[in-house]
Protein backbone atom coordinates (compact mmCIF):
# COMPACT_ATOMS: atom_id res chain seq x y z
CA UNK A 1 0.00 0.00 0.00
CA UNK A 2 3.03 2.37 0.90
CA UNK A 3 5.01 4.00 -2.21
CA UNK A 4 8.16 5.09 -1.19
CA UNK A 5 10.75 7.03 -3.47
CA UNK A 6 14.40 9.14 -2.48
CA UNK A 7 13.25 11.82 -4.95
CA UNK A 8 10.12 13.98 -5.76
CA UNK A 9 8.17 12.22 -8.26
CA UNK A 10 8.49 14.28 -11.57
CA UNK A 11 5.79 17.20 -11.81
CA UNK A 12 4.37 16.98 -8.00
CA UNK A 13 4.82 20.87 -7.11
CA UNK A 14 3.01 21.49 -9.79
CA UNK A 15 0.10 19.41 -8.57
CA UNK A 16 -3.12 20.54 -6.48
CA UNK A 17 -4.24 17.84 -4.15
CA UNK A 18 -6.87 16.56 -6.09
CA UNK A 19 -4.66 15.49 -8.64
CA UNK A 20 -1.75 13.93 -6.43
CA UNK A 21 -3.97 10.38 -6.82
CA UNK A 22 -3.59 10.33 -10.85
CA UNK A 23 0.50 10.44 -9.62
CA UNK A 24 0.78 8.67 -6.74
CA UNK A 25 -1.83 6.02 -6.70
CA UNK A 26 -1.81 5.99 -2.44
CA UNK A 27 -0.14 6.61 0.36
CA UNK A 28 3.35 7.77 -0.42
CA UNK A 29 6.57 8.53 1.80
CA UNK A 30 9.43 10.13 0.12
CA UNK A 31 13.14 10.94 1.53
CA UNK A 32 14.70 13.88 0.93
CA UNK A 33 18.72 14.74 1.98
CA UNK A 34 19.67 17.70 3.44
CA UNK A 35 22.87 18.81 5.25
CA UNK A 36 21.50 17.44 8.45
CA UNK A 37 21.53 13.37 7.71
CA UNK A 38 18.18 12.96 10.89
CA UNK A 39 15.24 14.04 8.98
CA UNK A 40 12.03 15.99 9.98
CA UNK A 41 8.95 13.83 8.93
CA UNK A 42 6.16 16.00 7.83
CA UNK A 43 2.79 14.53 7.25
CA UNK A 44 -0.18 16.01 4.82
CA UNK A 45 -3.41 14.79 3.79
CA UNK A 46 -4.14 12.41 6.14
CA UNK A 47 -7.42 14.41 5.57
CA UNK A 48 -8.17 13.96 2.13
CA UNK A 49 -10.15 17.75 2.71
CA UNK A 50 -7.34 19.11 4.41
CA UNK A 51 -4.65 20.45 1.82
CA UNK A 52 -3.40 23.58 3.71
CA UNK A 53 -0.49 21.34 4.64
CA UNK A 54 0.12 20.29 1.10
CA UNK A 55 0.41 23.63 0.01
CA UNK A 56 2.65 24.66 2.52
CA UNK A 57 5.11 21.80 1.83
CA UNK A 58 5.26 22.75 -1.89
CA UNK A 59 6.04 26.13 -1.01
CA UNK A 60 9.28 25.18 1.42
CA UNK A 61 9.74 22.86 -1.00
CA UNK A 62 9.91 25.13 -4.46
CA UNK A 63 12.26 27.54 -2.09
CA UNK A 64 15.01 25.27 -1.53
CA UNK A 65 14.38 23.89 -5.57
CA UNK A 66 18.04 23.31 -6.62
CA UNK A 67 20.09 23.36 -3.30
CA UNK A 68 20.28 21.05 -0.28
CA UNK A 69 17.74 21.35 2.47
CA UNK A 70 19.07 22.59 5.79
CA UNK A 71 18.22 18.85 7.51
CA UNK A 72 16.85 15.86 5.56
CA UNK A 73 12.77 15.68 5.00
CA UNK A 74 10.42 12.68 5.15
CA UNK A 75 7.57 13.75 3.56
CA UNK A 76 4.32 11.53 4.25
CA UNK A 77 1.43 12.07 2.14
CA UNK A 78 -1.49 10.18 2.99
CA UNK A 79 -5.09 9.90 2.27
CA UNK A 80 -4.80 10.84 -2.01
CA UNK A 81 -7.60 9.27 -2.77
CA UNK A 82 -10.18 11.08 -0.21
CA UNK A 83 -8.31 14.26 -1.60
CA UNK A 84 -9.32 13.22 -5.55
CA UNK A 85 -12.59 13.72 -3.50
CA UNK A 86 -11.87 16.65 -1.80
CA UNK A 87 -13.11 14.24 1.41
CA UNK A 88 -12.01 13.78 4.83
CA UNK A 89 -11.87 9.99 3.94
CA UNK A 90 -13.85 7.30 1.77
CA UNK A 91 -16.85 5.91 2.92
CA UNK A 92 -15.38 2.44 3.33
CA UNK A 93 -12.16 4.08 4.66
CA UNK A 94 -10.48 4.15 8.13
CA UNK A 95 -9.78 7.61 9.49
CA UNK A 96 -5.90 8.27 8.29
CA UNK A 97 -5.32 9.57 11.68
CA UNK A 98 -7.00 7.07 13.80
CA UNK A 99 -4.70 3.92 12.63
CA UNK A 100 -1.48 4.65 13.92
CA UNK A 101 -1.29 2.02 16.66
CA UNK A 102 -0.78 -0.26 13.82
CA UNK A 103 -2.82 -3.31 15.40
CA UNK A 104 -3.99 -5.74 12.68
CA UNK A 105 -3.02 -7.18 9.32
CA UNK A 106 -5.17 -4.98 7.42
CA UNK A 107 -3.29 -2.89 4.61
CA UNK A 108 -3.28 0.43 6.79
CA UNK A 109 -1.65 -1.10 9.64
CA UNK A 110 0.85 -2.82 7.51
CA UNK A 111 1.76 0.50 6.21
CA UNK A 112 1.78 2.49 9.65
CA UNK A 113 4.51 -0.24 11.23
CA UNK A 114 6.44 0.20 7.42
CA UNK A 115 6.51 4.27 7.74
CA UNK A 116 7.37 3.69 11.69
CA UNK A 117 10.03 1.06 10.87
CA UNK A 118 11.74 3.64 8.27
CA UNK A 119 11.18 6.45 10.48
CA UNK A 120 13.14 4.58 13.16
CA UNK A 121 15.79 3.23 10.52
CA UNK A 122 16.49 7.01 9.56
CA UNK A 123 16.77 8.41 13.66
CA UNK A 124 13.85 10.73 13.18
CA UNK A 125 14.66 13.84 14.48
CA UNK A 126 11.07 15.46 15.09
CA UNK A 127 7.60 15.18 13.72
CA UNK A 128 5.49 17.59 12.34
CA UNK A 129 1.66 16.70 11.61
CA UNK A 130 -0.49 19.51 9.82
CA UNK A 131 -4.29 19.48 9.59
CA UNK A 132 -7.30 21.81 9.07
CA UNK A 133 -9.71 22.16 11.25
CA UNK A 134 -13.76 23.10 10.32
CA UNK A 135 -15.03 25.42 12.44
CA UNK A 136 -13.87 28.65 14.02
CA UNK A 137 -10.55 27.96 15.65
CA UNK A 138 -7.12 29.69 16.33
CA UNK A 139 -4.27 28.48 15.16
CA UNK A 140 -2.72 25.76 17.78
CA UNK A 141 -0.88 22.86 18.31
CA UNK A 142 -1.01 19.48 20.24
CA UNK A 143 1.24 17.69 21.71
CA UNK A 144 0.92 13.81 23.49
CA UNK A 145 3.69 14.03 26.22
CA UNK A 146 4.67 16.87 28.54
CA UNK A 147 8.02 17.25 27.73
CA UNK A 148 10.07 20.05 27.59
CA UNK A 149 11.30 18.86 23.68
CA UNK A 150 7.64 18.75 22.63
CA UNK A 151 6.91 21.98 23.96
CA UNK A 152 9.38 23.77 22.67
CA UNK A 153 8.94 22.01 19.07
CA UNK A 154 4.90 23.25 19.33
CA UNK A 155 5.78 26.77 20.30
CA UNK A 156 7.18 27.30 17.55
CA UNK A 157 4.33 27.16 15.92
CA UNK A 158 1.77 29.00 18.57
CA UNK A 159 1.81 29.89 22.15
CA UNK A 160 -1.30 27.91 22.14
CA UNK A 161 -0.64 24.26 22.88
CA UNK A 162 -3.23 21.49 23.79
CA UNK A 163 -2.08 18.02 25.74
CA UNK A 164 -4.68 15.50 24.45
CA UNK A 165 -3.95 11.41 25.24
CA UNK A 166 -7.46 10.40 23.37
CA UNK A 167 -7.88 9.28 20.72
CA UNK A 168 -4.56 7.07 21.12
CA UNK A 169 -4.50 6.09 17.76
CA UNK A 170 -3.45 9.82 15.93
CA UNK A 171 0.22 9.93 14.48
CA UNK A 172 1.50 12.44 16.35
CA UNK A 173 0.82 9.55 19.45
CA UNK A 174 2.84 6.83 17.83
CA UNK A 175 5.61 9.42 17.04
CA UNK A 176 5.90 11.00 20.23
CA UNK A 177 7.72 7.48 21.26
CA UNK A 178 10.14 8.25 18.60
CA UNK A 179 11.12 11.89 18.61
CA UNK A 180 9.66 15.12 19.54
CA UNK A 181 6.37 15.16 17.80
CA UNK A 182 3.38 17.66 17.61
CA UNK A 183 0.03 18.15 15.27
CA UNK A 184 -0.42 21.39 14.16
CA UNK A 185 -4.15 23.10 13.51
CA UNK A 186 -4.21 25.51 10.78
CA UNK A 187 -7.44 26.99 10.41
CA UNK A 188 -9.84 26.51 8.04
CA UNK A 189 -8.95 24.58 4.37
CA UNK A 190 -8.24 27.53 1.72
CA UNK A 191 -7.05 30.18 4.21
CA UNK A 192 -3.98 31.67 2.59
CA UNK A 193 -2.83 32.75 6.24
CA UNK A 194 -2.51 28.84 7.33
CA UNK A 195 -0.15 27.95 4.12
CA UNK A 196 2.21 30.50 5.05
CA UNK A 197 2.24 29.73 9.05
CA UNK A 198 2.40 25.87 8.08
CA UNK A 199 5.24 26.49 5.88
CA UNK A 200 6.62 28.87 8.11
CA UNK A 201 7.06 26.16 10.37
CA UNK A 202 8.37 23.76 8.75
CA UNK A 203 11.28 25.96 7.24
CA UNK A 204 12.33 26.78 11.14
CA UNK A 205 12.16 23.12 12.10
CA UNK A 206 14.56 22.47 9.10
CA UNK A 207 17.05 24.91 10.30
CA UNK A 208 17.14 23.36 13.84
CA UNK A 209 19.66 21.81 15.23
CA UNK A 210 18.39 20.55 18.79
CA UNK A 211 15.69 21.34 21.26
CA UNK A 212 16.91 23.26 24.16
CA UNK A 213 16.36 20.95 27.41
CA UNK A 214 14.83 23.77 29.61
CA UNK A 215 11.55 24.31 30.77
CA UNK A 216 9.13 26.53 29.13
CA UNK A 217 8.66 29.80 30.86
CA UNK A 218 5.10 30.00 32.05
CA UNK A 219 4.45 33.36 30.35
CA UNK A 220 5.38 32.26 27.12
CA UNK A 221 2.79 29.64 26.41
CA UNK A 222 -1.13 28.36 27.50
CA UNK A 223 -1.09 25.01 27.88
CA UNK A 224 -4.59 23.28 27.55
CA UNK A 225 -5.46 19.75 28.39
CA UNK A 226 -7.83 17.82 26.50
CA UNK A 227 -10.39 15.94 29.33
CA UNK A 228 -13.34 14.65 27.06
CA UNK A 229 -14.41 14.25 23.13
CA UNK A 230 -17.77 15.06 22.48
CA UNK A 231 -19.78 13.07 20.38
CA UNK A 232 -23.60 13.03 19.47
CA UNK A 233 -25.13 9.86 20.34
CA UNK A 234 -25.72 7.90 17.16
CA UNK A 235 -29.44 7.52 17.39
CA UNK A 236 -29.98 11.42 17.75
CA UNK A 237 -31.27 13.14 14.49
CA UNK A 238 -29.63 17.03 14.96
CA UNK A 239 -29.38 19.79 12.41
CA UNK A 240 -28.29 23.24 12.45
CA UNK A 241 -30.76 25.59 13.57
CA UNK A 242 -33.65 23.33 12.66
CA UNK A 243 -36.20 23.47 15.73
CA UNK A 244 -37.72 20.16 14.01
CA UNK A 245 -34.60 18.41 14.92
CA UNK A 246 -34.56 16.51 17.90
CA UNK A 247 -30.99 18.40 18.63
CA UNK A 248 -30.56 21.72 16.87
CA UNK A 249 -26.98 23.05 17.27
CA UNK A 250 -26.94 26.71 17.59
CA UNK A 251 -25.61 28.38 14.34
CA UNK A 252 -23.12 30.26 15.53
CA UNK A 253 -21.68 27.24 17.97
CA UNK A 254 -18.69 27.42 16.57
CA UNK A 255 -17.50 30.60 17.54
CA UNK A 256 -17.23 29.63 21.27
CA UNK A 257 -14.13 27.41 20.28
CA UNK A 258 -11.34 28.50 22.78
CA UNK A 259 -13.31 30.61 24.67
CA UNK A 260 -14.24 29.62 28.81
CA UNK A 261 -17.74 29.37 28.91
CA UNK A 262 -19.95 29.76 32.52
CA UNK A 263 -21.81 27.03 33.37
CA UNK A 264 -25.44 27.41 32.09
CA UNK A 265 -24.36 28.33 28.28
CA UNK A 266 -26.72 27.20 25.72
CA UNK A 267 -25.38 25.31 23.38
CA UNK A 268 -28.46 23.69 20.91
CA UNK A 269 -32.30 23.69 21.48
CA UNK A 270 -34.32 19.90 22.47
CA UNK A 271 -37.28 18.64 21.58
CA UNK A 272 -36.98 15.45 23.69
CA UNK A 273 -35.08 15.05 26.76
CA UNK A 274 -35.95 11.53 27.78
CA UNK A 275 -33.22 9.69 26.06
CA UNK A 276 -29.12 10.85 26.16
CA UNK A 277 -27.84 13.00 23.31
CA UNK A 278 -24.50 13.40 24.21
CA UNK A 279 -21.74 10.78 24.92
CA UNK A 280 -17.98 12.68 26.76
CA UNK A 281 -15.71 10.05 26.55
CA UNK A 282 -12.90 10.75 28.93
CA UNK A 283 -9.19 9.73 28.73
CA UNK A 284 -10.06 6.68 30.64
CA UNK A 285 -13.09 5.90 27.85
CA UNK A 286 -15.74 6.68 30.75
CA UNK A 287 -18.94 8.40 29.42
CA UNK A 288 -18.65 11.72 31.72
CA UNK A 289 -21.50 14.02 29.83
CA UNK A 290 -23.99 14.41 33.03
CA UNK A 291 -20.86 15.97 34.64
CA UNK A 292 -20.48 18.40 31.38
CA UNK A 293 -23.87 18.92 30.31
CA UNK A 294 -27.71 19.02 31.39
CA UNK A 295 -31.05 19.63 29.40
CA UNK A 296 -33.07 23.09 31.17
CA UNK A 297 -35.79 25.02 29.67
CA UNK A 298 -35.92 22.97 26.15
CA UNK A 299 -31.62 24.08 26.27
CA UNK A 300 -28.73 21.71 26.05
CA UNK A 301 -26.59 23.84 28.51
CA UNK A 302 -23.08 23.63 30.03
CA UNK A 303 -23.29 21.99 33.87
CA UNK A 304 -19.79 22.87 34.54
CA UNK A 305 -17.76 25.69 33.19
CA UNK A 306 -15.39 24.72 30.05
CA UNK A 307 -13.90 25.16 27.17
CA UNK A 308 -14.55 23.68 23.97
CA UNK A 309 -12.17 23.56 20.97
CA UNK A 310 -13.16 22.02 17.24
CA UNK A 311 -16.55 23.05 17.31
CA UNK A 312 -18.08 22.34 14.04
CA UNK A 313 -21.28 23.51 11.84
CA UNK A 314 -20.81 20.60 9.28
CA UNK A 315 -22.53 17.59 10.38
CA UNK A 316 -20.71 15.01 8.32
CA UNK A 317 -17.29 15.69 10.24
CA UNK A 318 -19.84 15.79 13.44
CA UNK A 319 -20.82 12.45 12.34
CA UNK A 320 -17.51 10.85 11.54
CA UNK A 321 -15.64 12.51 13.78
CA UNK A 322 -17.03 14.43 17.28
CA UNK A 323 -18.82 17.69 18.08
CA UNK A 324 -15.94 19.11 19.72
CA UNK A 325 -13.28 18.85 22.60
CA UNK A 326 -13.48 20.00 25.91
CA UNK A 327 -10.12 21.25 27.68
CA UNK A 328 -9.06 22.71 30.72
CA UNK A 329 -6.14 25.06 31.74
CA UNK A 330 -2.51 23.12 32.81
CA UNK A 331 0.11 24.19 34.55
CA UNK A 332 2.94 23.99 32.65
CA UNK A 333 5.83 21.07 34.28
CA UNK A 334 9.01 22.68 35.72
Amino acid sequence: MLNEYDDLPAGILDMAASELHQRLGGPTLIHLPGERPEPLFVSVLLHGNEDTGWEAIKSVLRKFQGRHLPRALSLFIGNVRAAQQGLRCLPLQPDYNRIWKGEGESAESVMVRQVLERMTERDVFACIDIHNNTGRNPHYACVNQLRHEFFHLARLFSRTVVYFRNPDSVLSMAFAELCPAVTVECGRPGEPHGVDHAAEFVDSCLHLSDFPSHAMPPQDMDLFHTVAVVKVASDVQFAIADPQAELSLHADLDQLNFCELKAGTSLAEVRHTDRRLLHAWNEQHQDEAERFFSVANGHLVTRVPLMPSMLTLQLDIIRQDCLCYLMERLAIPA
